[in-house]
């Protein structure tokens, strides 16, 4: 079923904004598709095909409304690396393989999709994704300095190897180039800060192809770049026979592929959608690319996904919805068509440009201070999520912030705080608060001990909160224990056996242990695992006062009667010995906890 974006949201209101979006994507697309082909081992045209049917398909059947589809460099590297053991680069093998490969990726992307297995990909935290795009945007103006400088730099791929081929060529400049991509800059930054409502990246795209125009042909300056000869933009039909012989190969490089493709247009799309506040629904996210990625194996297309150089442009362009990304590739046709000519004299130090605008507005420095102060574990996920796009490939990168924000969370999560409570006298209400939050020295039950677990007790945990208990336990008095556990959601089997250690060893003591208000997930668990009859019923409680009438009774009262703390309401009937008042405590004398 078509996306509800298309029927919902496409109006004659929004569809200027969609065409002049779509219009700069398809001039976008022209140079990225070649260049990209040549990355994946694929003849040019291959690099046009691919952003045409796929971005057609993706943007019908998606979620975002800003993702465009087509190839990326991610992908026709993967794709180059995975293939060459198997045939030569551009051969009609390689051509044949190469979409049988991509129908497969297709296939896995819908199986995905359909089997709603998109919530994987929740894993993305907002930090990776701040690191993500942080390093893409400084990615994509680094890859577009050659353009603009006027270098030619074929082959190099990374960030410390173009910045080491850019010193190098560092004399080779051509002023020409640079002279266009400075005038596109100050145009389009300038028409942008004038009006955001303005086709600013059109215009500095124009003048900076009257530019080069007038520095060549009347000046007579060096010439520079251009888009270059354009094979025909209609993409031919193809039949993806996948050969049985290579089936299991083919299927590995398939999973891998898929899975670079889908982090990175979930990636995108997430990031966007932040900026925007779209809701994204992932699951649909992927069936739209498994679709786009069949049908384009169809149409001579090769692996395709969202793609973070025409999807960025897109959103700050002004689109409004998906039919910005179909009409970037009806564009695209047309363009070819119709204007190859000028087209092809289209300058690449103009683009260039273009791309280095688009990257300093995505580089959020704002964005990692804030994390800074949110949290520091937060702030180094994104600051390693950051340098590993400068240093690592993107599907790495994604991981390694994927792995490092999840071993974050489980640190957090392994560590629990074991509060000790007691009443607060300063208050009416007398609350139980963490002895920390309390001014000067305060005096507990020397019998009752009340602590509360802060988080769900499961494998991780229970090793750390297992300590916290051994130390209380090591306070011989105290052989009582009453346990807040409001906040532990959910048990395993480790929590389950802690809480049976905990109460034979109580009870060894002459003591016991008691829970005050277990969530019921929790209370199903003891009572599957018979934890429930072994503690009994009755040392569970809903209320704190309904706790501590039951508890005080099992108390020593020989204790109880020489005690100096009374910090329980239970305790004001006994007058300590040699005292008339009550020593100073968490509670004054009388009153209920």
């Amino acid at each position: 079923m078509i996306g509800p974006h298309i029927a919902g949201l496409v109006s004659p209101r929004t569809l200027p904004a969609d065409a002049l979006a779509g219009f700069l994507g398809a001039v976008l697309a022209l140079p990225q598709g070649i260049a990209f082909a040549a990355l994946a081992g694929m003849p040019p045209e291959y690099g046009i095909y691919t952003a045409i049917v796929p971005c057609i398909v993706a943007a019908l059947f998606g979620s975002s409304r800003y993702v465009v589809s087509g190839p990326t460099n991610a992908n026709s590297l993967a794709l180059m690396s995975a293939l060459v053991p198997l045939a030569i680069p551009g051969s009609p093998a390689f051509i044949a393989i190469a979409l049988a490969v991509t129908l497969l990726v297709g296939a896995m992307q819908l199986a995905l999709g359909l089997f709603r297995l998109g919530w994987l990909t929740d894993f993305i935290s907002p930090s990776v994704l701040a690191g993500f795009m942080s390093g893409a945007a400084l990615l994509i103006g680094l890859y577009a300095l050659p353009d603009i400088l006027g270098l030619h730099l074929d082959g190099i791929h990374g960030a410390a190897r173009t910045i080491a081929a850019l010193a190098a060529h560092i004399g080779h400049i051509n002023p020409s180039a640079v002279l266009v991509a400075a005038t596109t800059l100050v145009v389009t930054a300038g028409c942008a800060r004038i009006s955001r409502r303005l086709p600013y990246m059109l215009l500095g795209v124009s003048v900076g192809y009257g530019m080069s125009e007038f520095l060549v042909r009347t000046l007579g300056l060096p010439e520079m770049a251009r888009v270059g000869a354009i094979p025909s933009a209609l993409p031919p039909f193809s039949l993806p026979l996948v050969p049985l012989d290579r089936l299991p190969d083919l299927v590995a490089i398939a999973a891998a592929l898929s899975i670079v493709a889908l982090g990175q247009s979930v990636s995108i799309a997430k990031a966007l959608a932040r900026r925007s506040g779209e809701y994204v629904d992932v699951d649909r996210e992927f069936v739209g690319q498994g679709l786009s990625n069949i049908a384009g194996a169809f149409f001579s297309s090769y692996v395709s996904c969202g793609s973070l150089n025409r999807s960025l442009p897109n959103y700050l362009a002004g689109a409004r919805t998906p039919m910005a990304a179909v009409l970037s590739a009806v564009f695209l046709v047309v363009l070819v068509i119709v204007c190859r000519p000028l087209l092809e004299r289209l300058p690449l130090p103009s683009i260039g440009a273009l791309l280095l605008y688009i990257a300093f507005g995505l580089l959020d420095l704002q964005r990692f201070r804030w994390l800074w102060r949110a949290g520091r574990a937060d702030f180094i996920v994104a600051l390693v999520t950051f340098v590993a796009m400068l240093t690592l490939p993107f599907q790495q990168a994604i991981l390694l912030g994927c792995g490092l924000a999840l071993v974050a969370y489980l640190h957090r999560t392994a560590h629990p705080a074991v509060r000790t409570l007691t009443p607060d006298g300063r208050l009416a209400d007398r609350p139980f608060t963490p002895l920390e939050d309390l001014p000067g020295p305060v005096v507990e039950c020397p019998q009752l001990k009340l602590i509360r677990v802060e988080g769900s007790l499961y494998f991780g945990a229970a090793g750390h909160v297992g300590k916290h208990l051994q130390q209380i336990r090591s306070h011989r008095g105290q052989k009582h224990l009453l346990v807040m556990v409001k906040s532990m959601n959910f048990i395993d089997v480790a929590g389950l056996e802690l809480w049976t250690h905990e109460l034979a060893q109580r009870r060894a003591e002459g003591g016991d242990l008691y829970f005050h208000r277990p969530r019921s997930a929790v209370r199903e668990a003891w009572a599957r695992t018979g934890f429930i009859t072994q503690l009994g019923a009755d040392h569970i409680f809903g209320s704190k006062r309904e706790a501590l009438a039951d508890i005080y009774a099992r108390l020593d009262q020989n204790i109880c009667a020489t005690c100096t703390a009374r910090i329980f309401r239970e305790c004001g009937g006994m007058a300590p010995v040699g005292q008339d008042t009550p020593a100073r405590s968490g509670m004054a004398p009388g009153k209920s906890a």
